[in-house]
């Protein structure tokens, strides 16, 4: 039997990951291999005959295994790059996503000197550590209904250099915050509650669930947050929320009901509206 290379285990792993289903097979198996030798991208583009050491061959086929079953690659390797950096992930958080990426453009461009951010429902932490990592002079406080997901987000803040600026309040919404921030920034649950049965099985099988479900139409995280924002914002501050596809009319109104002017929209990557940006009006 002809010893196993990085062609012949790309090869086999894309047809396997292909065969379950997933959108991404040959970027899920290269990831995968990369972790199972320790070799980068460039390493294997290079020397792809290279031979690969029956252990590491091994190991990665576990991983395809995995991954045949719908197990998201980040939760496999226990990591996310979001923003340029890797987060720890757990099933405790939602998987960081690219389109989140579009509300960080969005808070960095409107964010003044020494901003002081709170970030709700914060999960891996990624969108409150992004900010302060990217601006060095800014601070925050994050807060999440679980005490597990809290401590995915602390063990992000330390090994990401931003843990002595960044706070950590356990409760929902604004219930254990004090003060008034320059810019609250949430990625709520956003998905009807009907909807979440016929997501895709990476996200229905792996995400925890309440980060994913807003209710019976989606929406009530915006109307929490809507609701009690104007008395945690400085004078001039801003809320930004991420939002689903489709949603923007809607959390538009439910945020003026509340004395709220639109001020910002960002499109993702597929062109949705991803990031709505309001001060008071």
């Amino acid at each position: 039997m002809p010893p196993d290379t990085i062609a012949s285990l790309l090869a086999e792993g894309q047809s396997r990951i292909a065969a379950s289903g997933s959108a991404s097979p040959l970027l899920d198996a290269r990831l995968l291999l990369q972790h199972a030798t320790g070799l980068s991208r460039e390493d294997m583009i290079l020397d792809p005959g290279r031979t690969v050491a029956t252990a590491a061959a091994d190991h990665f086929r576990r991983m395809i295994r995995r991954r045949e079953g719908r197990e998201p690659v980040s939760r496999i390797l226990g990591g996310r790059e979001f923003y340029g950096r890797m987060f720890t992930v757990t099933p405790d958080v939602l998987d960081p996503r690219p389109d989140t990426e579009a509300l960080i453009d969005a808070a960095l461009a409107i964010m003044e000197p020494g901003c002081h951010i709170l970030d709700l429902g914060t999960g891996s932490g990624a969108i409150a550590i992004t900010l302060l990592a990217e601006r060095p002079d800014a601070t925050g406080v994050t807060t999440d209904v679980s005490a597990a997901a809290l401590a995915v987000a602390q063990e992000n803040a330390r090994s990401l250099g931003v843990a002595d600026r960044l706070g950590f309040a356990l409760g929902p919404w604004f219930e254990p915050v004090t003060g008034r921030f320059g810019l609250i920034v949430s990625n709520p649950p956003y998905i009807r509650h009907d909807e979440i049965a016929s997501l895709a099985p990476d996200v229905r099988d792996f995400d925890p669930h309440a980060a994913l479900d807003g209710g019976p139409d989606g929406l009530a995280p915006y109307r929490h947050i809507a609701r009690d924002a104007g008395r945690f914002l400085t004078g001039g501050g801003r809320v930004l929320v991420e939002i689903g596809a489709g949603q923007a009319n809607d959390v538009a109104a439910i945020f003026a009901a509340c004395g709220f002017q639109e001020a910002v929209r960002r499109l993702d990557l597929g062109g949705h509206v991803r990031c709505l940006g309001f001060h008071q009006a």
